[in-house]
């Protein structure tokens, strides 16, 4: 969000290339951070805190010192690491033994959804997205649990249709008005449809989690709103 130039190295001009004006300063991100003084020991702000001050004062040396005490650090680490047989056991990376290289466990290399994803956080060192819609695990439980009432309803019709048509003449059951009856298609159904057939209501955990995505909707309503104002 400052002045950007040019230096051409034949002729010694500097050039402008860019230079924000108010109003893009205005529409940058905010960046969230946990407080310095919240912040654990190998956090990385408060890991490097004196490197990243001698880069600010420009002390290039003082930089260059402090980040190999760092590195010093680390290497005896794993030296003694090394000598007492102890396993690292990393929590939020992987080792890649084909590329020899480490991944985050929780990656999300998924394209942005601006018309779904809401905010993207981190908590305890995993990140996370916040959605508008339900998740797919919440969907996918309610879908089982309105297919499961479907099922009892079609087996309850069915039998209540075999024993109407044992009770009648085999010369009047095509003309007989059975007091049960099943939709046509239950192949789509909402929330009211399901009450309409008479179906019981969703399991305890799908009210309960009904409820939490409705508390975090209503948490979120100013980020929205907010998103929505930098996407115009």
């Amino acid at each position: 969000d400052g002045e950007v130039h040019m230096n051409e190295l034949k002729n010694g001009n500097t050039e402008m290339f860019w230079n924000p004006t108010s109003e893009v300063r205005r529409q940058r991100l905010k960046r969230h951070i946990v407080l310095f003084e919240e912040q654990m020991d190998f956090e990385s702000e408060r890991l490097w805190q004196h490197v990243t001050s001698a880069i600010n004062k420009g002390d290039q040396h003082k930089a260059t010192q402090e980040k190999f005490v760092l590195e010093e650090e680390q290497r005896n680490a794993a030296r003694e690491r090394r000598e007492t047989g102890t396993e690292w056991k990393p929590l939020l990376f992987r080792h890649d033994a084909g590329t020899n290289e480490w991944h985050y466990k929780y990656e999300d290399l998924r394209p942005w959804d601006p018309l779904n994803d809401i905010a993207q956080f981190e908590k305890d060192g995993i990140l996370q997205t916040m959605e508008r819609h339900l998740s797919t695990r919440m969907s996918n439980h309610k879908a089982t649990c309105i297919n499961n009432q479907i099922t009892r309803h079609k087996r309850s019709a069915k039998d209540c249709r075999r024993r109407k048509t044992s009770d009648q003449p085999s010369n009047h059951s095509q003309n007989t008005e059975s007091s049960c009856s099943t939709p046509e298609s239950v192949q789509e159904l909402s929330d009211d449809d399901g009450k309409y057939l008479g179906f019981e209501s969703l399991c305890a955990q799908c009210g309960k989690e009904m409820n939490h995505l409705k508390e975090i909707h209503s948490a979120v309503l100013s980020l929205q709103k907010a998103q929505q104002d930098i996407h115009r």
